[in-house]
């Protein structure tokens, strides 16, 4: 209760929201399990390839890869 009472306080100015939004929480977690999927691959984790195109090609590529596994789940 105190806690709550210092955030109110804040208002917008900071502090962590008092509710807490179901269908928000769901979707942040989806984003964040997809960039640990992308980052699987270790030249996107690290991004060793220093040019845009490259590391964009790499994004693509497994997007793509991602992709149709989804098209396809192991049996």
């Amino acid at each position: 209760a105190d806690q709550q009472a210092n955030r109110k306080k804040k208002g917008s100015k900071g502090g962590r929201p008092i509710s807490y939004d179901t269908r928000r929480y769901k979707q942040r977690n989806t984003v964040e399990r997809c960039f640990q999927k992308i980052k699987t691959w270790r030249g996107l984790a690290t991004r060793y390839d220093k040019s845009p195109e490259s590391y964009e090609a790499g994004l693509h590529l497994r997007g793509s890869i991602m992709w149709l596994k989804a098209l396809n789940p192991a049996t």
